[in-house]
């Protein structure tokens, strides 16, 4: 069972800290037995606190606050407890924890919701003292059990041992510990004697197996019998309404239930999938356009361009109007043009849930329980508190299941209500509704210009036009920042290069088109405008690449580290094949940072060919290398088919493109080899989920550079016919 302390206030929590966050977790020890269950088998599973559950056949659960969708929680957090308990690794299993706002909020956020790369910075300390405390019981029991003072207690491996060869499993104390009272607080290991944490392969993921046998069950798969499949014809363009909508034919489909209209669209319900979307496309529906977007993506990139340089300033220094009026100064200018991407995760939306009229219980892959909780009891009109969300694992994210307006679940609750309490739905969205469907990277502008004198940068302006997810959004007040969308400027107001003169300023355009957080955020834009400008400035002022960079660190040790280590990683400097080239760029972001070169060539289609990316990467206290490296390795298979290939183009308010076929994804032939090291740190871990995917289009663009080519500023950098 779970057991907190309601005296504990949400407000202290989110203070941080060692104190507080244990006082809220560990208020009561270990408290109370469960109730035995059913069929018998011992006593129950004992829950240490809201984290960290013993069973007795000795294995230790971790109830992960953080959604798992492939990036490693259920792993990371799993090894925090592991190492303050000692426990052997086969003993570890890991669960999400329910959606429970006071039990389970990100420390860094005040909501319980997975993103920006906090899950481990967030949870390091808060699941080390989970471990420690757990542990501290039970070998208190053990000592209590056997007559021995605490000191002669040790735990290896699981194996608890005491003087005179006395040994026992964790489970052999669960009775004894569960009748403790815990004290409010532990010492926790020195980093010297971890033998988990930041250990190379000492670890496996908790997760790879199920999901490679089969037995893991994704959002997609939640499914009981006698359980209906939806799914929703939404607008083809962005702001269209329903006006109205013919299903006699739609209902005519064998298999089809049912046919209601909602908010989003017209909802389907059928026996089966295949009915369900058989059945939509039987419908006819008149849509109503007098609010839609009219535009086409180029429309808005001319508009966004036309508004460059009249937008709220984000930071500046020194005097700009004297820089590029400096004699004999040598200007530079450039217009970036980013486009909308669709986050495209392998498992597309969707959800489960079931509803009687005054409660219910919903099963997907929620990003942001906060979010979707009261919007679903909103819907449903009943208490937040009635509204149960079990997450279950996702086949990818990059942002896409983090809406802050909790779109999925109001469309999930919408399409119960309107079938009416008793019946259980399972909501699915195709491939092609999820392309579709919006909330993609916004499309982005800048507008860039730079200064050289006698081979230094003397000024530099950066004026960023495009939407912002912020404006009226749940998280308006945290990420608006004196008129400026904090998200849209990210890495450009504060490039890590000492320049005498700067400006950043943002302008923010409106539009019905739906966007949202995409894999680095803003840094996804800014990293390439502002690693390709300073390289191509460099060249003019004839310095080398990484030289010219280190050069301008003069503030940023911790960038010009990963700068050096992957400099010496690729042996920078040193003769390339035949053909190829090599571009660096380093980024941080999420308070890592990550420098990568990349060896790029041109093949005979005229593309580039991405042969190899090196990266260094400093992320703080590396809690799980392994886990560290394919973080980066994805993020950098997911940057260069972004950066050659991605794109959602619109014409006249709709997206042209529609599934794999034309929303092209890098092939697995095409993956560049890959070549990461992980700088030693004992700072606090940071996050790792997105920063590796910033610094590769800029040093790809950077090598093209090198090979006679221009930077590319309006991307994908493959453009169709």
């Amino acid at each position: 069972m779970t057991i907190h302390d309601g005296k504990i206030s949400r407000r202290a929590l989110l203070h941080g800290g060692g104190a507080l966050v244990i006082a809220f977790i560990l208020p009561m020890g270990m408290g109370r037995l469960a109730a035995q269950p059913p069929g018998g088998g011992g006593p129950p599973p004992v829950d240490p606190n809201a984290f960290v559950r013993i069973a007795p056949d000795s294995s230790v659960t971790v109830l992960v606050k953080h959604i798992e969708f492939g990036q490693g929680p259920f792993t990371g957090l799993a090894t925090l407890v592991a190492e303050e308990m000692d426990a052997d690794w086969s003993q570890m299993r890991a669960e999400h924890a329910p959606g429970n706002t006071q039990l389970y909020a990100n420390l860094f956020m005040g909501l319980q919701g997975t993103g920006g790369s906090t899950a481990m910075a967030n949870s390091y300390l808060q699941m080390r003292k989970a471990g420690a405390m757990a542990r501290w019981l039970l070998v208190n029991a053990a000592a209590q059990s056997w007559g021995v003072p605490v000191a002669q207690i040790t735990v290896k491996d699981g194996i608890i041992s005491g003087p005179g060869g006395k040994t026992g499993k964790f489970g052999d104390f669960v009775a004894a510990a569960a009748k403790l009272k815990a004290p409010q607080d532990v010492p926790l290991k020195d980093a010297s004697k971890f033998h988990l944490i930041g250990k190379d392969k000492s670890v496996g993921r908790v997760d790879s197996l199920a999901k490679s046998t089969g037995k893991a069950n994704f959002s997609i798969d939640q499914w009981t019998p006698g359980t209906l499949t939806v799914v929703v014809a939404h607008p083809p363009r962005f702001g269209a309404t329903v006006a109205s909508f013919d299903a006699t034919k739609a209902l005519a489909v064998k298999g089809v239930v049912a046919v209601r209209q909602i908010s989003s669209g017209v909802a389907v319900y059928a026996n089966s999938t295949w009915p369900a979307i058989k059945g939509r496309k039987a419908l006819a529906i008149k849509w109503d356009d007098s609010k839609a977007e009219p535009r086409g993506s180029a429309e808005m990139a001319s508009e966004y361009l036309a508004k460059a340089g009249k937008g709220k300033v984000a930071k500046t220094n020194g005097d700009l109007t004297a820089a590029f009026a400096t004699p004999g100064a040598t200007l530079v200018e450039a217009d970036y043009v980013f486009p909308y991407l669709a986050h495209a995760p392998m498992e597309p939306l969707g959800g489960y849930i079931e509803w009687d009229g005054k409660s219910t219980l919903v099963r997907f892959g929620s990003q942001f329980p906060s979010f979707d909780q009261p919007a679903i009891a909103k819907v449903l009109g009943i208490a937040p508190e009635q509204v149960k969300i079990e997450p279950v694992i996702a086949g990818g994210s990059f942002g896409r299941r983090a809406t802050g307006d909790a779109h999925l679940a109001v469309e999930l609750a919408e399409c119960a209500k309107a079938i009416g309490p008793g019946k259980t739905i399972r909501l699915t969205w195709t491939r092609e509704d999820d392309i579709h469907g919006g909330y993609y990277r916004p499309l982005m502008v800048h507008r860039m210009k730079g200064a050289v004198k006698d081979g230094k940068i003397i000024g530099w302006s950066d004026s960023i036009v495009g939407q912002s997810f912020a404006v009226g959004g749940p998280m308006e007040q945290m990420m608006m920042q004196n008129g400026v969308d904090s998200t849209m400027v990210e890495g450009s107001d504060k490039p890590p290069y000492a320049l005498p003169a700067f400006r950043c300023d943002a302008t923010i355009d409106a539009s019905p088109v739906t966007t949202l957080w995409w894999r680095s955020v803003g840094h996804t834009h800014t990293g390439y405008a502002v690693e390709t400008f300073v390289d191509h400035l460099l060249q003019v002022a004839g310095k080398d690449p990484v030289e010219g960079r280190l050069a301008l660190m003069t503030e940023q040790p911790r960038a010009a580290a990963v700068l050096k280590a992957v400099a010496t990683l690729a042996k920078w400097g040193s003769p390339v094949p035949k053909g190829r080239a090599r571009g660096v760029a380093v980024v941080e972001s999420f308070s890592t940072f990550v420098a990568e070169i990349a060896e790029v060539s041109i093949g005979e289609d005229g593309e580039p060919k991405v042969h190899k990316v090196w990266a260094a990467v400093d992320c703080g206290t590396a809690v799980n290398p392994d886990i560290i490296r394919a973080q980066v390795e994805g993020g950098i298979g997911y940057a260069v088919g972004h950066i050659l290939y991605g794109e959602v183009p619109l014409v006249a308010g709709k997206p042209t493109v529609s599934n794999f076929n034309d929303y092209r994804s890098l092939r697995i032939m095409e993956m560049p080899e890959v070549e990461v090291t992980i700088l030693p740190s004992t700072a606090p871990p940071t996050g790792i989920g997105e920063p590796g995917v910033p610094p590769c289009g800029p040093a790809i663009a950077n090598a093209l550079a090198k090979l006679g080519r221009e930077r590319p500023t309006r991307l994908p950098m493959v453009q169709k016919a």
